[in-house]
């Protein structure tokens, strides 16, 4: 049976005795009901892992000691979903959460000309990628950044292959035929429920992004980052 797993950011190699947040310590005493010499895992989202010895139990501040460190090497793949937000913030809180599953490295929410809702509350969608990556077991915690403008993005980009998914009529091929396995830094476009503009997708392609198709149907905005991140982990 696997070992409970938590997330404290600041821990490093260094770390010895550590006391855990009120939240953790909670969650532990009261809800695991985890008792004094008991084990965890924890994770600081940046590869490392460490299994802690309960040394006090405090409901408030529990303590632990620190007692096997190891280091969870990446994958050599880097997947950036640069994605719209959309109005349902349900939906793509869903869609972090699968992602992070999945494996994506980076996720960019990016503002386009067609784009409804800018707000952004960025501890939230945080807080959703932590939780997504305790609950798959993994300790690489993805790059959430700010809100990004489309042009911004299209012009700083320096992936080694560059999509924009859409949905007009125009030449497109499949990403399952254009992705390159031997490439490891990906980033894919997906744009919001009224799709790219033409000059969106004309300035993306100007910048050496490939205009691609996920499929036959037309996909809501979160299930096409999630057909994407997929397709794109799967080589």
């Amino acid at each position: 049976m696997s070992l409970p797993f938590f997330y404290k950011a600041d821990l490093d190699v260094s770390s010895i005795d550590v006391v855990l947040d009120e939240a953790t310590s909670k969650h532990m005493v009261q809800v695991l009901r985890m008792q004094n010499g008991e084990h965890l895992q924890l994770t600081n989202g940046k590869g490392d892992l460490f299994t802690a010895e309960i040394a006090d139990n405090n409901r408030k501040r529990c303590a632990v000691k620190i007692v096997e460190k190891f280091n969870i090497q990446h994958s050599t793949f880097n997947i950036t979903i640069a994605i719209s937000p959309i109005k349902n913030n349900t939906r793509f809180e869903w869609f972090l959460e699968k992602a992070t599953e999945i494996g994506v490295t980076e996720m960019i929410p990016l503002i386009c000309s067609r784009t409804e809702k800018t707000a952004f509350k960025f501890d939230r969608m945080t807080s959703i990628l932590v939780s997504a990556m305790l609950q798959s077991q993994q300790c690489w915690l993805p790059v959430l950044h700010e809100p990004a403008k489309f042009n911004e993005v299209v012009k700083s980009s320096a992936q080694q292959q560059k999509f924009i998914a859409h949905c007009m009529d125009d030449a497109k091929r499949s990403l399952v035929d254009l992705n390159n396995e031997s490439l490891s830094s990906k980033i894919i476009l997906i744009g919001p429920e009224g799709d790219f503009t033409k000059d969106e997708i004309e300035l993306a392609l100007q910048n050496h992004y490939c205009a691609v198709s996920l499929g036959e149907t037309r996909l809501r905005t979160e299930t096409a980052g999630i057909v994407a991140a997929s397709l794109l982990r799967l080589v």
